[in-house]
């Protein structure tokens, strides 16, 4: 699913590295639980997964497809066919309803919609995802920014996961809930990736929810491996 070329990356060029990483792999279906200190890099990775950024040296491959191979046209078109994203301050647009939201991907990406048609099209693949959530239904028609901050990020997943894409990236999905709900929140964020057949890279800083994934990375430890290469 992801192949990582051993790297490195610098906000300025020619500055300092912001990211230096040796040779990594991600299997299809697996989940990653990535933690670190604040500012060690860990969005900046999520941003090289996506192919928002590219590095200056090395190469990050998605499907195969090399993310700097692509003019950034066509990196916007592969990332809305395959990459589903659970942001941090969950990026709904507050003034569409929560099905509005969920459907977003399917209006970017015709192979996403396109697989929609299987479970009755984009809007009731949307509800199904939102009951998955366990987000009332009484709630779906109502203005993003209508919903309590639990309910919103279970939209932002709801949304990401739409069309099964190969790859979900959640950058701190917990860090607006309390600890209860952070159980649950990744409790479904996990059995819902499974259920749709996608890879999960997840960023937390509640390393607690390490044990749940397949696979743990320390991201300074990997900087540290990448450096003694």
């Amino acid at each position: 699913m992801i192949d990582i070329e051993p790297l490195r990356y610098a906000w300025t060029p020619g500055g300092q590295d912001t990211l230096t990483l040796g040779r990594l792999q991600v299997s299809t279906g697996q989940t990653v639980f990535l933690h670190g200190p604040s500012g060690c890099g860990k969005s900046t990775l999520l941003g090289l997964l996506a192919g928002v950024l590219t590095p200056q040296q090395g190469r990050v491959s998605l499907l195969g497809q090399d993310w700097a191979a692509l003019k950034a046209g066509q990196r916007d078109a592969f990332r809305a066919d395959h990459v589903g994203v659970v942001f941090q301050q969950f990026n709904l647009l507050p003034f569409l309803s929560v099905l509005d939201n969920v459907t977003l991907p399917c209006r970017f990406s015709k192979l996403r919609r396109s697989r929609c048609q299987a479970s009755g099209g984009p809007e009731a693949t949307a509800q199904s995802w939102l009951q998955r959530m366990a987000l009332p239904e009484a709630l779906w028609s109502r203005r993003a920014d209508a919903l309590s901050v639990g309910q919103q990020q279970r939209v932002a997943a709801a949304r990401a996961l739409m069309g099964q894409p190969e790859l979900i990236l959640a950058d701190e999905p917990t860090s607006a809930l309390d600890a209860a709900l952070r159980q649950d929140f990744m409790g479904l964020l996990l059995q819902a990736t499974r259920d749709a057949g996608s890879t999960l890279v997840c960023v937390s800083h509640d390393e607690q929810q390490a044990v749940r994934f397949d696979v743990q990375w320390s991201l300074p430890a990997l900087q540290q491996a990448g450096v003694s290469a």
